[in-house]
């Protein structure tokens, strides 16, 4: 089962970059991304890789970021 960990500071976001975690995003209480890793962040935005090819912008104000833990 999984524990999700919400990442709210500058500090949680670098920590989940640099374990790797994997992300999952809500807007609007609906899942919007899950299972990618955080490639980059910035005051106002987060970057999340799902694949080489697959890397999504998040508004940092409009979404809610989790780390996915195992237990």
């Amino acid at each position: 089962m999984a524990y999700n960990q919400k990442l709210i500071t500058d500090q949680d976001f670098q920590q989940a970059m640099d374990r790797e975690a994997h992300i999952r995003v809500f807007q609007d209480d609906h899942v919007v991304g899950a299972g990618g890793v955080i490639a980059r962040f910035t005051d106002d935005t987060i970057v999340i890789q799902y694949s080489v090819s697959d890397v999504t912008y998040h508004s940092r104000r409009d979404c809610e970021f989790f780390e996915i833990r195992k237990r």
